[in-house]
C-alpha cells in the first residue's frame, strides 16, 4: 500500500521509499538523441461535478505529454473534502493505472506533466505540489501546477526561508504554492491577487483547494493557457488540444495578468495586473505546441506550413529534386516548402514512435547506431536524389549531423538543410531548458561554417520576419530572445535550473 497522509493526502511514489517495486521509472534514461530545446511543462485544471474529473485530467495530460516526459501527477478532491495527490516519474500512461484514477475521486482536479526547468528531475520536484499553510496563516490546503520559470526564484526562496518557511523540493513551483498557502487572506482568489505582483518571469499556473480551481497567468503572457467549457463545468489547459481530447469547447485564451476562478457558483474572472508588455513565446508556434493546438487564434499546423512557404521564398534550393521532412517536427514546414517551391515531397525516414517509452539502455553496440533507434532512412526514396531536408530548429547540431550522415549513407547525392526557425543563439530564462550559448552550434559561427560542421551541401534558416509573417504577428507582443537576444523581461544571466539546489539548503534560516 502507498502511505496515506492526512490532512494533506499524497499517494507517494517516491523511489527512495519504493525503489523499483512501484513499477515506475526511478531514473531518467541516459540515452537521449533529442537535440532541440527541452519542452517545459503542461498543466490542466477542471471543475465539473458529476464527471470523472481524474479520468478527464488523465486524458488531458495524455494530450499534453509532448510538453514534458519526466513526471506526471494528478490532484483531486470532493467538494469540501481532502485533496489527494498522486505523482511519479515517467509518462502519463506509466504513472496512472485504472485503480489510481478510481482513487482520485471528486468534483475538481488539476494535473501536470513536467520537464524540469527549475530544479532537478527527481521525484520530489514532480507536480502537482501539495501544501498546507502554516498555523499562523490561513492554514489553507492546496495543490498547484505551474508552467514557466520565476526569474526571481532565488530571492523569493531566500526571503521565505528567512521567515522560517520550509520546502520539500527545489522547484520554483513550490515557492508559488508556499506564498499562496501561507497568505492570510480569507479566500484563495484574494491570496492569488496578493502574491501575483511578487512573482517575476513566466508563470501559467493552476491551483486548487477543496472547493475551487483557480488559474492565473503572468502579465507578459509568456506561456500559453486556455479556457474551455465541458457541459456545465469549466477547465483550463496549456493547449487547446487537451480540451479537444476530452470533448470540451475552447472558449478563449486566459489573458496575460488574468485570474480565472471556477467553482460551484460558476466562473469568475478578474484582471489582476494590467498594462504590461506582452511577450508570448515565439517558439511555441515553431516547436513546442502540438500542431493541432490553437494559440492566440492561430492553428499551428497552418502557421508552420506558412513558415515553410516563407523558407522556400527566402532560400530556394535550385539543384534539389525532392523535399523530405525530419519527422515529426519538420512535417508541416516541409509541406509548405514543397507547395511554394513546386518540388515533390516524400517520406525520407520512417520514425520509430516508441523509443521514448523504453527504460532499457541500448548498450554499447546499439549505441554506435545512434539515431537509427529513432529514424531509419529509406534508400529507395532518397538514394540518387538531391534533397531539401526541412526541420524546425537546430540547437547543438548533434542530431542534425547524424541525420545528414545517414542520408549520405542511404545514397543521397546532395543534402540541403532548410530550417523553419532562425538560428538559436541565446538561452531561455522563461521556462525552457535550452543549452548554454557555448553549446549552441550557431553561437559565434556563420551559416556557412555551421553547414560545414553538419556536413550539408547548404544550410539556410527562415528569417525572423518570415516567422512573424507566418503567425501574422510582430515582436511587440512576443518574446524572440532565443533568436534575437532581446529579453523582454528581466533575467539573471548567471541563473540556471539547479540554482535552488546548488546554492540554497532546504532547511529554513534565521531571519
Amino acid at each position: 500500500m502507498r502511505p496515506v497522509l492526512r490532512p494533506s493526502v499524497v499517494l507517494s511514489t517516491d523511489p527512495a521509499l519504493y525503489g523499483d517495486r512501484t513499477g515506475f521509472m526511478t531514473e531518467q534514461p541516459s540515452f537521449d538523441q533529442r537535440d532541440g530545446p527541452r519542452d517545459e511543462c503542461g498543466i490542466f485544471g477542471i471543475y465539473a461535478p458529476g464527471k470523472e474529473v481524474a479520468r478527464l485530467t488523465y486524458f488531458a495530460l495524455y494530450a499534453l505529454q509532448h510538453r514534458g516526459q519526466e513526471s506526471a501527477g494528478i490532484a483531486a478532491a470532493d467538494d469540501g473534502g481532502f485533496i489527494i495527490t498522486q505523482r511519479a516519474l515517467g509518462l502519463v500512461s506509466q504513472v496512472f493505472k485504472e485503480h489510481d484514477l478510481r482513487a482520485l475521486d471528486g468534483d475538481l482536479a488539476i494535473g501536470h506533466v513536467r520537464y524540469s526547468t527549475t530544479g532537478s528531475s527527481g521525484w520530489e520536484n514532480s507536480q502537482p505540489v501539495h501544501r498546507t499553510g502554516s498555523a499562523t496563516s490561513s492554514g489553507r490546503e492546496l495543490a498547484l501546477a505551474h508552467n514557466g520559470n520565476l526569474t526571481n526564484a532565488v530571492e523569493l526562496h531566500a526571503e521565505l526561508r528567512a521567515q522560517g518557511v520550509e520546502f520539500s523540493s527545489t522547484s520554483d513551483s513550490e515557492i508559488i504554492a508556499a506564498l499562496i498557502a501561507d497568505d492570510p487572506s480569507a479566500t484563495i482568489e484574494e491570496s492569488v491577487r496578493a502574491i501575483m505582483p511578487l512573482l517575476q518571469g513566466a508563470f501559467s499556473t493552476v491551483v486548487m483547494t477543496n472547493e475551487r480551481v483557480v488559474a492565473f497567468r503572468d502579465p507578459a503572457g509568456v506561456r500559453p493557457l486556455v479556457l474551455g467549457q465541458i457541459d456545465d463545468g469549466y477547465c483550463v489547459a496549456s493547449e487547446s488540444c487537451a480540451l479537444d481530447i476530452i470533448g470540451a469547447t475552447y472558449m478563449r485564451d486566459v489573458l496575460p495578468g488574468e485570474m480565472v476562478s471556477i467553482g460551484a457558483d460558476g466562473i469568475r474572472t478578474q484582471m489582476v495586473i494590467e498594462g504590461a508588455r506582452k511577450a508570448f513565446c515565439l517558439f511555441e508556434y515553431i516547436y513546442f505546441a502540438r500542431p493541432d493546438s490553437k494559440m492566440n487564434g492561430t492553428v499551428l499546423q497552418a502557421a508552420r506550413g506558412r513558415m515553410g512557404e516563407a523558407l522556400a521564398r527566402e532560400h530556394p534550393a535550385p539543384s534539389a529534386d525532392l523535399v523530405i521532412a525530419v519527422p515529426d517536427s519538420g512535417n508541416a514546414a516541409a509541406r509548405g516548402y514543397a507547395r511554394e517551391s513546386g518540388l515533390p515531397q516524400d517520406d525520407g525516414f520512417v520514425k520509430n514512435r516508441y523509443v521514448a517509452r523504453t527504460f532499457i539502455q541500448p548498450g554499447q553496440e546499439l549505441r554506435k547506431q545512434g539515431l537509427r533507434l529513432k529514424f531509419n532512412p529509406l534508400p529507395e526514396i532518397v538514394g540518387g536524389r538531391k534533397l531539401v531536408v526541412v526541420d524546425d530548429s537546430i540547437v547543438r547540431g548533434n542530431t542534425t549531423r547524424q541525420i545528414v550522415q545517414m542520408l549520405r549513407e542511404a545514397g543521397a547525392l546532395e543534402v540541403h538543410l532548410r530550417i523553419s526557425a532562425p538560428p538559436i543563439r541565446n538561452p531561455c530564462y522563461y521556462g525552457v531548458d535550452m543549452s548554454t550559448r557555448e553549446e549552441m552550434i550557431a553561437h559565434g559561427k556563420t551559416v556557412e561554417e555551421i553547414a560545414e560542421m553538419l556536413g550539408a551541401d547548404s544550410l539556410a534558416y527562415v528569417s525572423l520576419e518570415g516567422v512573424y509573417g507566418a503567425i501574422e504577428g510582430g515582436p511587440a507582443n512576443h518574446c524572440d530572445a532565443c533568436f534575437s537576444g532581446n529579453y523582454p523581461l528581466p533575467v539573471a544571466e548567471e541563473g540556471n535550473k539547479l540554482a535552488l539546489e546548488s546554492e540554497l539548503p532546504m532547511a529554513p534560516t534565521s531571519a
